[in-house]
């Protein structure tokens, strides 16, 4: 059995909203410090109840909206921001209506249904099913971004508060980018806990490295469409906050093959027990191979990965993409 170190958070630990969101662990991991030749400690959000790191900044924003008024919650996702606002609203009482392009899988789609949503799917890609999200909120509803709101970034934040707590400074964040809701949030974390000097590492997958091609060409780009697996990083232009930390913020930009992520999402369950998805695994596989990726990373004495976690693929569908991907 694989030796590893576990840290769970105290049972006083005070979160952003205990009933929606829980504390997750750190977990050492001697597979991934292995290949990446240093320690790596892995942030479990995969463990959060609707299965990804979502629910932390969709459960603030959706108490907030509640306790504003909210009559009803409308959520344009590409699965797990969907899966999220569909749990929240399920726990506050709320109804909820989530938006999915034609992209977003069965599994996706069953899970908000389990929650009592209405699901209604529409688009070849997030940009459509949002503007469809829109057109139907009517007089009562508030729509619940999946990555462009200060709430989200507000309680994505919340898991550097649990490192601070337990004094646990990384050396570098590796963390996925979809949209830049997660970016956001750890950036807002690191510099109200004192740690802005903490680099990251911005990982995405080819066909949807939205943020990739917007540094490139120094403004926001908008990809003329998604075409990696990798659906839930599939926003064809990052949000505007995330592009401006970017630059702003110590930060280098990777990007992997589709073929890496899945490898890395199977590679997990085998090192960890634990399913993701392929948007999670590009923050694995870039982890694991570090010093080519982001060599100026060289220096730094430890990596902190946030597993995202992801609810929209098991392993029949990651076995699935391997074989067709090779």
């Amino acid at each position: 059995m694989r030796a590893y170190t576990l840290i769970f958070w105290r049972r006083t630990l005070v979160t952003l909203n205990p009933q929606l969101h829980i504390a997750t662990p750190l977990v050492e991991s001697m597979p991934l410090s292995r290949a990446a030749a240093r320690p790596v400690w892995l942030k479990l959000e995969a463990l959060q109840p609707p299965g990804s790191f979502k629910i932390r900044g969709i459960g603030l924003a959706c108490s907030e909206y509640r306790r504003r008024g909210a009559a009803r919650f409308v959520s344009s996702s590409g699965g797990n921001a969907g899966i999220a606002v569909a749990w929240a609203g399920r726990r506050l009482g709320v109804p909820v209506t989530v938006v999915v392009p034609e992209t977003t899988t069965e599994r996706a789609r069953g899970l908000i249904q389990e929650q009592g949503a209405e699901l209604v799917v529409f688009g070849a890609s997030w940009q459509e099913a949002n503007e469809h999200a829109l057109s139907l909120l009517g007089t009562d509803g508030v729509l619940i971004h999946p990555f462009d709101d200060p709430l989200l970034w507000q309680g994505h934040a919340s898991m550097i508060d649990e490192l601070a707590a337990v004094g646990h400074k990384p050396g570098a964040v590796v963390l996925s980018v979809g949209g830049g809701g997660l970016l956001a949030g750890v950036i807002e974390g690191l510099r109200r806990n004192g740690w802005a000097d903490v680099p990251v590492v911005a990982v995405e997958t080819e066909g949807a490295a939205s943020l990739a091609a917007s540094l490139a060409a120094g403004a926001r780009v908008t990809l003329p469409a998604i075409t990696s697996v990798a659906t839930s990083l599939g926003a064809r232009q990052v949000c505007e906050q995330a592009f401006r930390l970017a630059g702003e913020h110590p930060l280098t930009s990777v990007v992997v093959s589709d073929r890496e992520a899945v490898d890395a999402c199977l590679q997990f369950v085998e090192d960890h027990r634990l399913v993701v998805e392929p948007a999670c695994g590009a923050a694995l596989a870039a982890a694991g191979r570090i010093r080519c990726a982001a060599p100026v990373l060289e220096a730094s004495a430890n990596l902190l990965v946030v597993v995202c976690g992801g609810a929209t693929a098991g392993v029949d569908q990651l076995r699935t993409w391997r074989e067709r991907l090779a």
